[in-house]
């Protein structure tokens, strides 16, 4: 496929996926615009080039496609270099298993673990769109490996690797908004771990599913799935402290101060003897720090004033060069944790400056875009001028569609 199609049909699944017309869309676009755009039909036409491939984006367009989508450029304009790199990867997955000796050598699973290990690593510094593509690429060389010759053994790693990557798609759709086929990667992980006997991939799949539902104000719901994730995932599991995390977050949303303590003090006695994991970015491998960031988050949910405190030194570390290095998409998140505990000790000034900072990072994602809306909401609340800008810079780059509009909290 040539790198055009490549990105107009990215457009065309971007406009599709919000349920939008082309009118629709030549709306959005204007309304994000700098200047006053041609009349919506003449718009119209200029999509309908862009999303069949006869026109590439001018500069303008491509930046209002950005805006109006959430999207880099990188993800949704790449000129087809990270396609060839990706298909360079399995390539050498596949030479290798062909110069084993059985279809599906041990060499073979190796390399495919060690990318899957890759990819579960990239998800905190790589757009979900982008990721999710060369998780799918990965997905299709798995399917065709179930074709060929295996032993028993080679056939479990096999449905393992499948049910990994088929979690980490699920997230990146969760990230993405894209819920059905989320649920989908997710039944897919469930059935693969099972034929498996994997424990752990079925607890993330209730923890990922508990982690939607918070993201869709769904607390009780939220709770319920993650401790049904705790009775699943083996005790000493990764899965199992990040379900506890889940559900100590949601009792914070239902205004459970005394559940909410008890699930933080849970964490804390299984994160203070674990060491620094060699890869702290692995999306299923529990990093301690984040102890302090769940923390942060649970905090502020709960309106706690010592969350401010929390939410300060989780930044710092985040944008440290300890640990790992700077971690910018979660310093992002780790900004709204700030904002929302600075306006519980009513800070609304520092709060409005801190989530402008979030905005402005462009590292959100559109699973976090809530968190923003919901204290810009509180800043307008405060009735400072600040908000407008607020709101209107959260407008330019996130999609001028969704008015912030504060959730329901401790309901």
């Amino acid at each position: 496929m040539s790198s055009s199609r490549a990105w107009a049909r990215r457009l065309r699944t971007e406009r599709s996926r919000r349920g939008w017309s082309q009118r629709d869309l030549a709306l959005q676009l204007s309304a994000v615009a700098d200047r006053k755009l041609p009349e919506p039909e003449s718009i119209v036409r200029r999509i309908r080039d862009h999303e069949c491939g006869k026109h590439r984006p001018d500069d303008e367009y491509a930046e209002l496609y950005c805006r109006v989508y959430g999207l880099s450029e990188s993800a949704l304009f790449n000129d087809g270099h990270e396609e060839v790199d990706l298909g360079d990867e399995i390539d050498a997955i596949e030479l290798a298993r062909r110069v084993a000796a059985s279809n599906v050598s041990t060499e073979t699973l190796e390399r495919l673990e060690l990318a899957i290990d890759d990819l579960a690593s990239d998800y905190p510094r790589t757009p979900p769109a982008q990721l999710l593509g060369r998780v799918r690429r990965h997905l299709e060389y798995v399917t065709r490996l179930f074709d060929g010759k295996k032993t028993l053994a080679e056939h479990r790693r096999l449905l393992l690797a499948g049910g990994w990557l088929s979690l980490l798609a699920a997230t990146c759709h969760i990230d993405l908004r894209q819920y059905p086929a989320a649920a989908a990667r997710l039944r897919t992980a469930g059935q693969l771990a099972g034929h498996a006997g994997h424990d752990e991939i079925r607890a993330w799949c209730l923890e990922t599913e508990a982690w939607q539902a918070l993201t869709e104000g769904e607390y009780q719901h939220a709770m319920i799935l993650a401790q049904g994730a705790q009775d699943v995932a083996p005790r000493t599991s990764s899965a199992f402290i990040q379900a506890t995390g889940q559900e100590g977050r949601a009792w914070a949303r239902m205004g459970k101060s005394t559940e909410t303590r008890a699930a933080l003090h849970r964490i804390h006695r299984m994160v203070s003897p674990m060491p620094m994991p060699d890869r702290p970015e692995h999306h299923f491998r529990y990093d301690p720090a984040k102890s302090d960031a769940y923390t942060a988050t649970t905090l502020s949910w709960l309106g706690d004033p010592a969350a401010v405190n929390y939410a300060r030194q989780v930044l710092a570390r985040l944008e440290s060069a300890v640990d790992g290095g700077p971690r910018p998409r979660r310093a992002a998140s780790a900004r709204l944790d700030l904002a929302l505990a600075l306006l519980a000790t009513d800070e609304p000034g520092e709060a409005g400056y801190v989530a402008r900072q979030a905005l402005m990072s462009g590292l959100l994602v559109p699973s976090n875009y809530w968190r923003a809306k919901e204290v810009i909401a509180g800043v307008e609340e405060h009735g400072l001028a600040e908000a407008v800008e607020l709101r209107e810079v959260y407008r330019e780059l996130y999609g001028s569609s969704s008015e912030p509009q504060r959730p329901q909290i401790n309901s």
